[in-house]
This record gives structure tokens, sequence and C-alpha cells, in this order.
């Protein structure tokens, strides 16, 4: 075999091994631009010939190598706007200084990357158009003691200006509301006078009850007064009854005793006084004792 038969084929056997090596290559490199393993926290937006073919959602996808390419590779995590304040006038002409901060999501990132350029500019330019334009709404006193409701107004608000945009609100918050000194000023001393008020108020009242519970005493102790006479009066009724009772069974005599019984044991009484060495009785003392036991004598005969 001659020298250029023997480089012919050399030369036959070396091109096919390079074909199989680029044959190789070809595979290899369209199996890495053909797969695509998209994070969790992420989506992939696919264009083909510049116009979106396909958005990519977290795990392994496949994509036509050397047609489809991804342009975008949007965050699917909730994100916080910068606090922002925007100055607004109340219904009763106040200026407060509101301070917001918004959290969003983005679910469609086709609809955020083709149809926005600055998305987080246009939320907070967003927010702040329905944040004066709700206080201006309310009057100063609404906003302070309403501020969840009109949270939930801002936010829902919110949602609806930027659905075409493929965005979620989650969250919308007023931190804090500002005022002026001036205002300031003005609120402490409606603040003081409505607090004197409400003392005087309070005080009023409690003179007013105590004057209540007074009268109230004052009538317990009148009602039991009756109550106890009414007793006593019942009692000497029923004393009566019993007297007349014992006069009408058993005659003068009997009353007579009874009436004796009561002169004696007045003498007994006034005997027994302290610092009496001394008694005077009336001339017929001896006769009611004589009186009281000759009639018992005769009441026991």
């Amino acid at each position: 075999m001659e020298i250029d038969d023997i480089l012919a084929e050399i030369f036959l056997n070396g091109g096919g091994n390079i074909v199989i090596l680029l044959i190789a290559i070809f595979i290899i490199l369209s199996i890495f631009l053909g797969v695509r393993i998209v994070p969790q926290a992420e989506k992939h937006v696919v264009e083909r010939f510049g116009r979106l073919r396909a958005v990519l959602g977290p795990g392994i996808n496949f994509i036509v190598p050397f047609l489809d390419k991804v342009r975008h590779k949007v965050s699917i995590l909730e994100r916080q706007l910068p606090t922002s304040s925007q100055d607004a006038i109340t219904a009763d002409n106040v200026l407060v200084q509101v301070d917001t901060s918004v959290f969003y999501r983005i679910l469609e990132p086709e609809k955020t990357v083709y149809r926005i350029r600055d998305v987080d500019g246009a939320i907070a330019t967003t927010v702040a158009g329905i944040v004066r334009a709700e206080i201006g709404k309310m009057e100063l006193d609404e906003v302070q003691s309403n501020r969840s409701a009109l949270i939930s107004t801002i936010k829902s608000n919110v949602e609806d200006a930027v659905d075409d945009w493929g965005i979620q609100v989650t969250r919308a918050e007023i931190l804090d509301v500002n005022l002026d000194q001036q205002t300031r000023d003005a609120m402490l001393q409606q603040l003081n006078a409505e607090r004197a008020r409400r003392a005087q108020v309070t005080e009023a009242e409690g003179r007013k009850r105590a004057v209540e519970l007074a009268a109230d005493a004052q009538l317990y102790a009148a009602e039991q007064e009756a109550k106890a006479r009414r007793i006593s009066s019942d009692a000497e009724a029923y004393a009566t009854q019993t007297v007349a009772a014992a006069i009408a069974a058993n005659g003068l005599e009997a009353a007579q005793y009874q009436v004796a019984l009561k002169q004696v044991e007045a003498l007994v009484a006034l005997g027994k006084g302290e610092g009496k060495q001394t008694i005077v009785l009336p001339a017929n003392a001896m006769d009611a004792f004589a009186d009281a036991f000759g009639m018992l004598k005769g009441r026991k005969t």
C-alpha cells in the first residue's frame, strides 16, 4: 500500500470520529439548553423570536433549544414597598401626613413584564392617590378612629388598580398619621376641655346619687318606724282585748285586782332606785296593798 492510500484511510477514519464528537457535543448542548430547572421562589418567562412563548413554574421544564430563550427570571416572593409619606387634606380641612407601606406578590409574571416597567413606582403612585382620595372623604376624628376600615378600603382599591399587572396586594398598612403643631395644640385643648367636662359630669352624678341614697335611707327609716308603731299598736290592742275579755269573764273585781297590782309594782320599783333611802308613800298606798292582798285572797277562795 502506498503512502497516499494510508494517509487517505487515516483521514477518513479521523473525520468520522470528528463527526461523532460534534454530534455528541450538539446533543449535550441541546440537553443543556432545553432543560430548565426553576427554583421554588421564581417563575421564568420564555420568548421565541421575541414573542412570549411560555411561563415556566418551579421544577424541571423543557424548552426548544436554540429557539426558546429565558428572557426574564421573576421572583414570586412577597415584597414590601419602601415606606412612603404623602400629604392629604381631610373633609374638615385638616392637613395630615400619612405614612403607608404596601406588601405585594407577583402572580402572573407575563403581565408584570410586558405591561409595566417600574412596578414599585407604579404601585407607590397608585397608593398615594388612593390614600388622598379616601382621606378627603373623612374627617380627622374618623381617620383616627376608623383606621382599620380605611386600611381595608385602600387595600381593596389598590388591588383593583393593579389587577392588570398580574400583582396581588397582600397587605396595606397606615403606619402613622402626623399633624402639624397648630393642629396638635388645638386637639390638646379640645381633649383637656373634654376631660374637664367629663369630670364635672361625674361629680354631678356622684352628688345626685348621694342625694338619692340619703332619701332612700330616710324613706327606709320612716317605713321601719311606721312598722314599729304599727306593731306596738297591735300589741296594745291585743292587751286591751285581753283585759276586756278578763273583765267580761270575771267581772269588775278582776279589773280592780289588776289596778291594785300595778300600784304595788310601781311602789316596788320606786323603792329599788339608787340613792333612795327615804321613800315617800301616798296616803292610800297601804290601802292599795290591802286591796291587792284582799282581792288575791278572795280569788284563792
